[in-house]
Parts: structure tokens; C-alpha cells; sequence
């Protein structure tokens, strides 16, 4: 079960102009449960005042939230939730657990929570902190694995290539990341490192689609026509054992037809995205006038009525206040659940995988019952 404890801000350093790295302190007794895979996420909470939670122009803070309105009612207004990736290595599985834990955070205009990390947040302060999730993982094994990145899609990513490249000492990486500008470009020192460490393991093209470098390649989007051409050149494609594709929708989109293409199977292509057009319509299909969502949660379960439009996570939301969300737009993954009986459908799904659905999983926040009765299990 997924739990908020308040960590403590160790640092904060600043990476571009527009975005910041936050390092917290874990607490010795809190290390196991702060135990990650390379590439999960933490949710970071705050109470924020109605001034700060209108403020919604926000769709992501370089991770996985939503909009600051989309969060449960506080005492003092609103309470925000923001999901970002854990950029730092992932702790040995025979060794103790992290002491401390690594995010990035990039500002979006309008954002309550991002200014709030860019403006407000200090050495010393605590923050509330949600175990580790996510399923953009990689278990470390020897082979040939690549990633393709935009923006802040770099962050699990990085936790992802230090991890395998200290663990495996066969395993290689070919990385291409796209950009808007060098300047803009979030842990150029930390990739520089691993460059430095790994220089015949690691493999690392840099697209800039707003400046033109004096080496490499020309600057432009990196589109599903460019990456078609493009992979191929760089590294032996169907070889890779693994592809990371993380950062805005479109790019993930373009890069996962590029793959399939080239004859990539979908199994060994692995998705997150951390930015979703609002107005990407949502799936329609018939509901009842009444129903009910039944739920099992940390071992209890209960039985309530759905209010008119609302989905399986806000039905269960005004009856448990625990159950575990974040984004609420379908890309984190946080409040997955397996749907033991009834129909639901999913308006979005950015976070699950093929398999994931295939095998009865939904995503609660984007769940809508289609039957009369509906009951998910989140403790699966």
C-alpha cells in the first residue's frame, strides 16, 4: 500500500533556468519502504490555498500531474499532487536502502507546484512524500537497451542507464535525447559523468530542435519520419533488448510507429509520457443510470453508489480518502487497479501497458462503469 511520510529537502540545485533538482533525506527507518526500481516515481503533496490550486493552467510540472484544481479539498483550500521521476540510481537489491532520493522538477507556466519547487522550496523544509511506483522499469540485465527522450523525459531515464551501466558490466546503452535549446537541457553534468565512466558502453546523440550545434546532428523534431531514417544509423534496432521512450505524447507516439516500423515488437517497447494534449477527446461508450463500485483497499473493501458522471476513483475517493492517485489524466499509474467483475471504460490510458490490460488492470481515475455493478481490487 502506497503511504505519505514527510521527508526532509537536503538540496536544491538549480539545473537550467527553468527547472531544479531536489534531493530528501530518508529517514533510516523508512529506507526499505523508499526501495526503487530504476525509472519509478515519487508523488509529492501539498495543502495549497484556492488562490494557489486556480491556478490551472498547468497540465504537467515535468512529470506526470494534472492540473492543481484536479486535487482532493484541503482544510485550507486544495491539496496538490505532483508525480516526478526519480532521477537518481536505484539502490542494490542485497544493500540497504537509499538514503536519499533525487528528482527533477521543470517549471510549466502557471504551474502551483513547480513554482512552488522553483520559488519557495528550501534546504531544511519537509516535504510529503509518496512511496515509490511506477512500472517504466528495468530490471538489470546484460544486452544492447536504448532510450528515446524529450524535455524532461530525461529524469527515469538517467535512473535507468546508471543503474544497468554500475550493475551490468556487459550491458549497453544507446541514448538519443531531444531538446529545445543546449541551454535548456536538464543534467547535461550528471550524463557528461556517466559518459566519462562508460565511454565504450554508453552511446549518447543530442537533437536540439531550436539550435543549430556546431557537431552532430541538424536540429529539428525528432519525428516518426526523422526517427524511421534516423535509428537505423545509430545502432543495430532490433538487437535492443529494451526501449525507454519517455517525454511529451507526441514524441512517444511518433517514436513507438518508428519502431514498429522497423519491425520492433510491442513487447519490448516501454512507454511513459509526461505530457498529454488536453484536448485528445475521450472514449464513449453507454452508462448505466445507476450503479455501484465495490473496492478492495490495504485489506478492506466496501460497497457505494456512483454519482452521476464520476469515475471509479472519485466514487471510492469520497468513501476512502487513501486510495492511492496522483495525476488523475491517466499517465502516472498510481492508482491502477485489477477489475475483478464488471465493465468499465477507460477514457485515457498513458501509463498501463498492453499486458497490463490484457490481463484485467484499468485505471481507476479514468474508469467509468458500464454495468451495474463494478468492483476493482487495488491491493493486486
Amino acid at each position: 500500500m502506497a503511504r505519505f511520510h514527510p521527508l526532509r529537502v537536503a538540496a536544491v540545485d538549480r539545473l537550467t533556468d527553468d527547472s531544479v533538482a531536489l534531493t530528501l533525506t530518508v529517514p533510516e527507518k523508512l529506507r526499505e519502504e523508499f526501495r526503487h526500481a530504476p525509472g519509478q516515481h515519487l508523488t509529492l503533496r501539498r495543502s495549497a490555498g484556492r488562490t494557489d490550486a486556480a491556478l490551472g493552467a498547468e497540465r504537467t510540472d515535468g512529470a506526470h500531474g494534472t492540473d492543481g484544481a484536479d486535487g482532493a479539498d484541503a482544510a485550507d483550500g486544495f491539496e496538490v499532487r505532483r508525480t516526478y521521476s526519480i532521477c537518481s540510481p536505484a539502490p542494490d537489491p542485497g544493500g540497504p536502502g537509499p538514503r536519499t532520493l533525487r528528482v527533477g522538477v521543470r517549471l510549466v507556466e502557471g504551474g502551483s507546484f513547480s513554482t512552488y519547487a522553483m520559488k519557495e522550496i528550501g534546504v531544511g523544509d519537509e516535504l510529503d512524500v509518496m512511496t515509490p511506483a511506477g512500472r517504466f522499469t528495468l530490471d538489470p540485465a546484460p544486452g544492447l537497451y536504448a532510450g528515446i527522450v524529450g524535455g524532461s523525459g530525461i529524469t527515469p531515464v538517467l535512473s535507468i542507464v546508471a543503474t544497468l551501466l554500475a550493475r551490468e558490466p556487459s550491458a549497453r546503452f544507446c541514448l538519443l535525447r531531444s531538446d529545445r535549446t543546449a541551454a535548456s537541457t536538464m543534467f547535461l553534468e550528471e550524463l557528461a559523468d556517466l559518459k566519462d565512466r562508460f565511454p565504450e558502453r554508453l552511446q549518447l546523440v543530442t537533437v536540439l530542435s531550436r539550435e543549430e550545434q556546431q557537431a552532430g546532428l541538424p536540429s529539428g523534431r525528432l519525428d516518426r519520419e526523422r526517427l524511421t531514417r534516423l535509428l537505423p544509423s545509430l545502432l543495430p534496432v532490433r538487437q535492443v533488448a529494451g526501449w525507454f521512450l519517455c517525454g511529451p505524447f507526441g514524441l512517444v507516439q511518433g517514436a513507438e510507429q518508428a519502431l514498429r516500423e522497423t519491425g520492433v515488437p510491442r513487447s519490448r517497447i516501454h512507454e511513459e509520457v509526461f505530457h498529454v494534449d488536453a484536448a485528445l477527446p475521450p472514449a464513449q461508450s453507454a452508462a448505466p443510470a445507476h450503479s455501484t463500485v465495490t473496492a478492495r483497499l490495504d485489506g478492506r473493501g466496501g460497497s457505494w453508489p456512483v454519482r452521476d458522471g464520476e469515475s471509479v476513483l472519485e466514487t471510492v475517493l469520497r468513501n476512502r480518502p487513501d486510495a492511492p492517485y496522483a495525476c488523475k489524466g491517466g499517465v502516472c499509474g498510481t492508482c491502477r487497479a485489477f477489475l475483478v467483475s464488471g465493465e468499465v471504460r477507460m477514457d485515457r490510458n498513458f501509463a498501463l501497458e498492453p499486458e497490463e490490460t490484457d490481463a484485467g488492470y484499468v485505471l481507476a481515475c479514468q474508469s467509468h462503469p458500464v454495468t451495474e455493478a463494478v468492483e476493482v481490487d487495488f491491493d493486486r
